[in-house]
């Protein structure tokens, strides 16, 4: 493959085959480029094979054992519901087979090099690749670092035996009768929840005074409700110290107000945040790359890093960590390379929780508007006023929709609820092209469907609503 220890010349390498690296590959084949990709891991990522993916096939399993359980709603009955939680796994290896092959199938019908190994730079035209097989080295015009995220390890909770990251949750043989999660965030409430929904006792231990602090309190009002229904136990402001474990159980010690307590259960979860694999053998300290306090690469609007033809997309850049900014990034990435005067714009990358209900939200806050100086108007528009959602019997949860009050456009809106994960979009799209309410208004919405809500929630907000009083 190579004679002696020359380097074969390649136009764009890029490291890292998660949704930002192998969505850039693809954009970079696209516009003409000779590209190789490395990975010393699954193609995919984290997303595809131990995030966001295998996690929404777990999720959907629970919501149907939920739904078997609990259809006499409906005037169905159904005796003995049992889940036989091997062949749940079978089915979630599945989707995730089914997805990572299609992943395989794009990079080589788009005749991209693949390459499955380590990667580390000799300078900042030369990188070696190399796992147990071969080790050559490629002279590259350009390079998208693209290597994600780890889940954060804290010292008093190491990975291990009964103490688990979010990897090792989503590989579980079994059911387990109790679970521990440390941190509230979106994967913690996500991961904890769809236990419970599967018979588990769950407590989740977190810092703040709320699970999902990221988004309104009234929205997370409505899951907490949720996770309290299926016997959640959730304990804020709280501060997780240390944890004991045996071949059986864990232990955990925490405190609260400055009381001790503990709680032990067959498993804990330690869901903290995310930290970017800037770090370990890749050689960015080697060529000079420049990381800020965080280990963050810095990058600009094109996501070039200081040197120019070296660009980083993704979780090791500043930013919300989110399989659907990677590959926006990607994107841009690879478009700056071909000469395009493509850049970043994050006013509106929608952020998902798929919780029960559903968490969604894109642009603005009715709070951060009025920190930015809008004359603001915002209103809800709830479920329990939609057909649809009430058919569906999921009556509960609301569109916000925030606006410029002095030229109706829409600044950004969040939604809790069934389908709040799809439902966003059309928001997304509305801010993006500099929609007014009147737009949205206007335009027809199908019935009975859920999306009738957006259009009522912008008529709310302009204070005409049809099927709430005002």
């Amino acid at each position: 493959m190579v004679v002696g220890d020359a380097s074969l010349d390649i136009d764009t390498l890029v490291i890292g085959a998660g949704p930002g690296g192998y969505v850039a590959a693809i954009r970079a084949a696209q516009l003409g480029q000779k590209v190789l990709i490395v990975d010393k891991s699954e193609l995919g990522g984290v997303c595809l094979n131990r995030g966001c993916i295998p996690s929404k096939a777990l999720i959907a399993a629970a919501h149907s054992y939920e739904s078997a359980q609990h259809a006499d709603v409906y005037g169905v009955t159904a005796d003995n519901v049992k889940v036989d939680f091997s062949k749940t796994q079978e089915f979630k290896n599945k989707v995730v087979k089914q997805m990572t092959s299609g992943v395989t199938s794009l990079l080589k019908g788009n005749k991209i090099e693949i390459f499955n190994g380590e990667c580390m730079f000799i300078s900042e035209t030369e990188a070696r690749v190399f796992n147990d097989h071969e080790s050559p080295r490629y002279r590259f015009k350009n390079c998208i670092i693209a290597t994600g995220s780890r889940p954060i390890e804290l010292k008093p909770f190491p990975f291990g035996g009964r103490i688990l990251s979010s990897t090792e949750a989503l590989e579980l043989p079994e059911i387990p009768k109790s679970l521990i999660v440390i941190g509230g965030g979106y994967i913690g409430a996500e991961l904890g929840q769809m236990y419970s929904k599967f018979g588990t006792k769950v407590t989740i231990i977190e810092g703040l005074d709320t699970v999902l602090p990221g988004f309104d309190k009234d929205m997370t009002r409505l899951v907490a409700k949720n996770m309290a229904k299926t016997g959640i136990e959730i304990v804020t402001n709280a501060k997780a110290e240390s944890a004991v474990q045996n071949d059986k159980e864990v232990t955990v010690k925490y405190s609260v107000n400055g009381e001790s307590k503990e709680v032990t259960a067959d498993y804990l979860l330690v869901t903290v945040g995310r930290r970017p694999n800037t770090d370990g053998e890749l050689g960015l300290d080697l060529i000079g790359v420049e990381l800020d306090e965080r280990g963050l690469i810095k990058v600009d609007h094109q996501g070039r890093t200081n040197i120019p033809h070296i660009f980083a997309i993704g979780d090791i850049v500043p930013g919300l960590a989110l399989a659907h900014k990677a590959s926006y990034e990607g994107k841009v990435a690879a478009e700056a390379i071909a000469g395009h005067t493509s850049v970043v714009d994050y006013k509106v990358i929608p952020a998902v929780v798929f919780t029960d209900p559903e968490c969604s939200s894109v642009g603005l806050t009715e709070k951060e508007a009025k920190d930015k100086g809008y004359k603001v108007k915002s209103g809800k528009f709830p479920f329990a006023g939609n057909g649809r959602a009430v058919s569906l019997n999921g009556a509960e949860g609301f569109i916000k929709i925030v606006a410029n009050s002095e030229n109706n456009l829409v600044l950004g809106a969040q939604i809790v609820g069934i389908e709040a994960s799809n439902l966003i979009a059309e928001l997304g799209l509305a801010i993006e092209m500099g929609a007014t309410l009147e737009d949205i208004a206007l335009t027809i919405h199908a019935h009975p469907t859920l999306g009738e809500i957006v259009m009522e929630a912008a008529e709310l907000v302009e204070g005409h609503p049809i099927h709430v009083l005002k």
